[in-house]
């Protein structure tokens, strides 16, 4: 049973490329639980419908006509901190994935992927989590050097190896916060003592860095 506009989760796609655009329209307009609200082409267009349309989730294509779609998507959250950004892109660039999860992206998705990842990428941003793509993960990976994956061991406190869990486990700034029953800027606060005892510059960094270094509980991964 379809839901009610009030309940779906109102999805607005950012892609210069108007056919994908609209056949990624067509496929979420197929989800009960998604509501395709509008497509922007463009950086300012996106700056307009996001205002205009008051969408949940935007799906990003980084790579605009007229604008760093990245500094789109900051601009975006910090006039509109409710809504949730998932990159969509055809590039695996480490210092890209680095950027998008510095703004405070909740997913990076590859274009090569398939459809099913790109609606659950949507629906877990609602919900507070963060998913990146198998693919994409794995390139990080591989980029992170021998000799950070090297290093001593971290020193981190109790509560930083909590965030850390929580970071690897999927979970966003809020959501870790939520969890732990502390306010987002403490939350924040941890997260950068985390990346700055991994030497890594972004949370999907310190995540690679600490599964290859062993300090992520299988369990939770």
């Amino acid at each position: 049973m379809r839901m009610g506009n009030d309940e779906a989760i109102r999805v607005l796609v950012v892609d210069g490329h108007q056919t994908f655009a609209e056949l990624l329209g067509h496929a979420l307009a197929g989800q009960p639980d998604l509501l395709w609200v509008g497509h922007a082409r463009t950086g300012q267009e996106a700056l307009h419908l996001a205002s205009e349309l008051s969408p949940n989730v935007i799906l990003l294509d980084p790579d605009l006509s007229d604008a760093d779609g990245l500094a789109i998507a900051q601009l975006i959250l910090v006039r509109q901190p409710d809504i949730r950004v998932v990159i969509l892109t055809a590039r695996e660039d480490p210092a890209q994935i680095g950027r998008a999860t510095a703004i405070g992206a909740a997913g990076f998705i590859s274009k090569k992927g398939a459809l099913a990842d790109v609606l659950n990428a949507l629906r877990t941003a609602h919900s507070g989590g963060m998913t990146v793509s198998t693919d994409i993960m794995a390139r990080l990976l591989r980029s992170t050097s021998p000799a950070t994956v090297t290093k001593a061991p971290s020193g981190l406190t109790a509560r930083e190896d909590e965030v850390l869990q929580l970071m690897a486990a999927g979970l966003d700034a809020r959501a870790v916060a939520r969890r732990l029953g502390i306010s987002v800027h403490t939350c924040r606060g941890y997260q950068k003592a985390v990346l700055a005892k991994l030497g890594a510059h972004s949370q999907l960094e310190a995540v690679a860095i600490a599964t290859r270094r062993g300090l992520v509980r299988p369990e939770l991964r």
